[in-house]
């Protein structure tokens, strides 16, 4: 998930209004994935139906592409004056988008994935492509999913926030106050995109995916945990010895990315080994908050 976007540097505010930015933004991703023939869907935020969430607010960009396409997008966003400050790898617990910043337009999540969107990115790709509809962003005519499709989108971003206010309200207008036919026809596109488990955090029956290898990542997601237990349900959701081996070793080593991206500075080699060393103890300290928290 993009960090939030307010002012174009510390001592000055913006020139151009933010919600004006993330429309070039789209734009400018828009015109790179035209430029290489690639398809690319723009996903909520700006692109949403107006009429699922009327008023709902954005700060960034979100662009999902093919995932067979991400790499070659990704390089050439960077020689198109994006830059790179969170990779995959490090940018969520399901390692779905890197966050790229322009000095003009603001930030930008490409997503290789959609959590929750099915086994088979690929597949979930089609089938959101199948059914597109086209809306206008920076003056640039962009791809966007159908609105059922929308909504089905936006409660899996919801489902994964931890039950955030935005998050919540999201699910009582698209899901719980919505009349039987949406709801029926998004249980429709949980169907197709094979989103059942994401989804069943929605619906208050996610225990009962307990045999799913994601599902400690979405209960870790949806209702809290400490770093460990991030950490712990990574390995577990990864595909293959290889894949499990991987993650586990990502979780001892420093996110330099995130530590740039804090200190709003490239960091010292010293302080990249200070905070290898600080971080256990901080998991251990937070380990023991939350046991101490459930005693009380």
């Amino acid at each position: 998930m993009a960090a939030h976007e307010t002012t174009d540097d510390a001592g000055a505010p913006p020139t151009v209004p933010l919600e004006v930015r993330i429309g070039f933004a789209h734009a400018s991703a828009q015109w790179v994935a035209d430029h290489l023939a690639l398809d690319v869907l723009h996903v909520k935020g700006a692109a949403l139906d107006p009429t699922l969430v009327p008023g709902r607010g954005y700060s960034d960009a979100d662009v999902l592409a093919r995932p067979q396409d991400v790499e070659v997008l990704l390089e050439e966003l960077r020689g198109h004056g994006w830059d790179l400050i969170n990779s995959f790898a490090y940018g969520s617990s399901f390692e779905h988008s890197a966050t790229l910043r322009h000095r003009d337009f603001g930030l930008l999540d490409l997503h290789r994935i959609y959590p929750g969107a099915g086994p088979t990115p690929a597949a979930a790709f089609d089938a959101l492509w199948q059914e597109r509809r086209t809306t206008v962003l920076g003056g640039v005519r962009c791809a966007v999913p159908s609105r059922d499709a929308q909504a089905v989108l936006l409660l899996l971003h919801a489902a994964r926030g931890g039950g955030d206010p935005k998050g919540l309200h999201d699910i009582e207008s698209v899901w719980t106050s919505a009349p039987d036919d949406q709801r029926a026809r998004i249980v429709e596109w949980v169907e197709r995109l094979d989103a059942g488990l994401g989804f069943s955090v929605i619906t208050g029956t996610l225990d009962e995916h307990r045999d799913d290898p994601a599902y400690d990542l979405w209960r870790v997601a949806s209702r809290g945990g400490t770093r460990w237990d991030e950490w712990r349900a990574r390995v577990r959701a990864a595909r293959g010895v290889r894949a499990s081996a991987a993650v586990a070793a990502r979780s001892v080593l420093v996110n330099v990315e995130h530590l740039t991206l804090v200190r709003g500075r490239p960091v010292t080699r010293r302080e990249v080994v200070a905070e290898f060393f600080d971080r256990p103890a901080r998991g251990l300290r937070e380990a023991l908050g939350r046991r101490s928290g459930a005693g009380r």
